[in-house]
C-alpha cells in the first residue's frame, strides 16, 4: 500500500463502477452488531443449554475464543492485509481489502468489515472450530471468537472517531495511529498491542 498518501477526507474514492457492488463495500458501523449479537447469542443458548458443557467449561470456551481471535486478528492484519502483491490485478485486491483505508483512514463507512466479507469468513472459521473441536465445545469457542471479532471491528471505528481522553482505549488509539501515520510495518494489533510485544512488531513509545 502507499506509504506517503494520507488523505484526511471523510469519503474515500470510488471502487467500483456498479452501484451495487460499491454499496457492498460501504457498512455503517452499527451492521455489525445487528448481525453477529444474534448469532453469539444462539451460540451461548447452544453451549448451555443444548449441550452438557457447564457454566466453568462454557466460560472457558469463551475466554479460549476471545484469545484466538486476538491471534488471528493480527495474523490477518499483518499477513494478509499488508501483504503487497506485485500482480497488478492483485494489487487492485489489496486496494479494495485494507489499502483503501490506509489512504482514507477518516472514511467512517470503511472502518469495519463489509458483511460480503465478514460472513463467508465467519461461516469458514466457524466449520474450521466446528472439525477441531468436541461438538459441545464449539459454541461456547465460536461465541468468544465472535466477540473478539466485534470488539476489533467497532472499536477500529471508535479508535478512529472518538476522542479518548485518558485510560487503555487512549492508549489502543495511541498505538493504532502511530501505525497509521508513523510505521504502517509495525502496530498490526488493533484492539490490543498484546501480540505486537511477542511477535517484536510493537513501536518505542516514549
Amino acid at each position: 500500500m502507499k506509504k506517503n498518501y494520507v488523505s484526511n477526507s471523510t469519503e474515500s474514492v470510488r471502487m467500483f463502477k456498479s452501484d451495487f457492488l460499491e454499496s457492498l463495500s460501504k457498512v455503517h458501523f452499527t451492521v455489525p452488531l445487528y448481525v453477529y449479537v444474534p448469532v453469539i447469542l444462539a451460540c451461548c443458548y447452544m453451549a448451555l443449554f443444548k449441550t452438557a458443557l457447564g457454566i466453568l467449561n462454557f466460560a472457558e470456551m469463551l475466554v479460549a475464543g476471545l484469545f484466538i481471535w486476538s491471534l488471528t486478528e493480527y495474523i490477518l492484519h499483518r499477513f494478509v492485509f499488508h501483504y503487497v502483491p506485485k500482480a497488478e490485478w492483485a494489487l487492485r485486491l489489496h486496494f479494495i481489502f485494507h489499502g483503501v483505508h490506509h489512504d482514507y483512514p477518516s472514511d467512517a463507512k470503511r472502518l469495519v468489515m463489509p458483511l460480503s466479507a465478514s460472513i463467508p469468513l465467519a461461516t469458514g472459521f466457524f466449520f474450521l472450530f466446528k472439525s477441531l473441536l468436541p461438538v459441545d465445545h464449539v459454541w461456547g469457542f465460536f461465541a468468544g471468537f465472535i466477540i473478539g471479532y466485534l470488539v476489533y471491528d467497532i472499536g477500529h471505528y471508535a479508535i478512529h472517531h472518538f476522542n479518548f481522553k485518558s485510560g487503555m482505549w487512549k492508549k489502543i488509539k495511541q498505538h493504532h495511529m502511530l501505525h497509521h501515520y508513523q510505521d504502517p510495518g509495525k502496530g498490526y494489533g488493533v484492539s490490543s498491542p498484546f501480540w505486537d510485544k511477542i511477535f517484536r512488531s510493537d513501536f518505542i513509545k516514549k
